[in-house]
């Protein structure tokens, strides 16, 4: 049906698409950020203000953060597509911001894949899906290692009570569901796609760029768990360095592993950091201002980048 669209139409179909994406990521950024019931606008900006947030000092450091943090994951989505072609530190941060844009408003972030495929000719596409999965395995994978070392000793250092029966159980059903979706997918080939064509491609990926892909990952892992702290610490929280880093590490440990809706995800990392972050006896504003600032910082002001990239992508109409 879209291939017997007329050029014009085309073209007016893809204004209405870019401009939706736009139109719904501003709306949703603004009604977080006005209507959020657990920290009403005006109270987090006076909390910034009474602990003068917006000195030119501490603009600076939180800035170079996120600077560092986005600069890392467009590098190693240059290095990932350099797999299947090469492409400009200037392109990566296009097809990087633009899909963050578009995976804002998308359960688990999933059209940041598609985003990205669309800046690729047709046959590069799955290849280009592949790689995107690859990166994000890997800064889950590094998210859920170093979380389970930190959770670890935070476990131990509160001497917090586990139902491990409990976990055990669940770690079963994990591996029953896994090992039955493996034996699913294993059988499938729809359209030339296939199991086997998968596991072929990501073993023709070489050894050198998932090494590197992984040291990038844990690289934005420890940027932007540091910000977290850094941002602790101009709320003026008295916190040892590795509870605090432990703290962080449990937090973003325990969010990764809830599917969720990417809009949501400052609700959801602030309500788990409260709970973490309670057996510091620590105020929950301070908290909820921490979670929010670094949403603003890491999503939403690249987001907000990433509208300008939505708005000017042009599709080839001609392929």
């Amino acid at each position: 049906m879209y291939n017997s669209l007329s050029y014009k139409s085309k073209q007016f179909f893809w204004l209405i698409i870019k401009l939706s994406i736009v139109i719904g990521c501003g709306y949703f950024i603004y009604a977080k950020l006005v209507d959020n019931e657990q920290l009403k606008f005006t109270v987090f900006y006076k909390n910034l203000i009474e602990n003068d947030l917006f000195s030119i000092e501490n603009i600076f450091f939180i800035t170079v953060f996120t600077v560092f943090n986005w600069f890392l994951e467009i590098l190693k989505w240059k290095y990932l597509v350099g797999f299947v072609k090469d492409i400009s530190f200037i392109e990566a941060s296009q097809q990087s911001l633009s899909s963050l844009t578009t995976s804002l408003v998308t359960p688990n972030r999933i059209g940041e894949y598609g985003a990205k495929a669309m800046y690729f000719n047709k046959k590069h596409r799955t290849q280009i899906v592949g790689l995107n999965l690859v990166g994000n395995f890997y800064q889950m994978f590094i998210t859920l290692f170093l979380g389970c070392i930190g959770f670890s000793y935070f476990i131990f250092n509160h001497k917090i009570k586990v139902d491990f029966p409990l976990i055990l159980k669940g770690l079963l059903i994990a591996v029953i569901v896994f090992s039955v979706l493996f034996f699913i997918l294993k059988r499938i080939n729809f359209k030339g796609f296939s199991f086997e064509k998968v596991r072929n491609f990501i073993k023709r990926i070489p050894l050198p760029l998932n090494i590197k892909v992984a040291i990038l990952s844990m690289l934005r892992f420890i940027i932007f768990s540091h910000q977290f702290y850094f941002i602790l610490l101009i709320f003026k929280v008295d916190i040892l360095y590795f509870n605090a880093i432990s703290a962080i590490s449990s937090v973003y440990l325990i969010a990764s592993t809830i599917p969720m809706l990417s809009l949501f995800d400052v609700i959801l990392k602030g309500s788990v950091a409260i709970w973490v972050f309670s057996f510091f006896n620590m105020p929950s504003l301070i908290i909820l201002s921490t979670t929010t600032l670094m949403w603003i910082l890491n999503f939403v002001l690249p987001a907000i980048i990433g509208c300008y990239f939505v708005l000017t992508f042009k599709p080839n109409f001609t392929k």
